[in-house]
């Protein structure tokens, strides 16, 4: 039996100092509030530096929400919106990713899980670039950016106006910014007879 090498995986993680994830919701249909999810983490995989071949497997601390207003906090932790208690955290697997466009933006997809309900979602993914740093480190990063309607998981909660609108907009926008380190490859091999 001889065996031949197949691909190398490159695994990478991210940098929290330099990594964000947040989200944005207009309020009284007349301004915004913005948010962020402070704790989050991820396995991510690329056949050698490919991020087009990229495997994404990220979750979040649905507790670690922050909008900078607390009683407004503990209302998103309730039951009628993140309900932390029950259900700890949000997960997006990735799917595929197409192939950029002129800009060098990506269609990322994949499954998007929010208390115990999954979607598959489009997001637009654009790659920054790959360089060392001053400490011998090799890092990359890419910045995520999409929408989503909340009532797609439940996440119905609202109070009309007095003027006959609603306070919180079923559409929500979602960003990430991320910056990640290269921790190594391993070739994958496969034994053929």
């Amino acid at each position: 039996m001889k065996t031949t090498e197949v691909a190398v995986k490159t695994k990478w993680s991210i940098d929290q100092a330099h990594s964000e994830i947040g989200f944005r919701v207009r309020h009284l249909m007349i301004a915004h509030v913005n948010g962020s999810f402070k704790t989050f983490d991820a396995s991510i995989n690329t056949t050698n530096k490919d991020f087009s071949t990229a495997e994404i497997d990220l979750w979040i601390d649905a507790s670690s929400i922050t909008t900078d207003n607390e009683m407004r906090d503990k209302h998103l932790k309730s039951s009628e919106f993140f309900d932390v208690k029950k259900y700890k955290q949000l997960t997006f697997v990735s799917s595929t990713i197409g192939q950029a466009d002129p800009e060098g933006n990506h269609e990322l997809w994949g499954e998007l899980t929010i208390v115990g309900i999954t979607h598959n979602i489009k997001l637009n993914l654009k790659f920054g670039g790959i360089l060392n740093d001053p400490w011998g480190n090799e890092r990359s990063g890419f910045t995520v950016s999409g929408k989503i309607s909340r009532s797609d998981w439940g996440l119905t909660w609202n109070q009309p106006t007095d003027s006959g609108g609603l306070m919180v907009s079923d559409e929500v926008a979602i960003s990430g910014e991320f910056e990640l380190i290269n921790m190594g490859q391993k070739c994958l091999t496969m034994h053929l007879p």
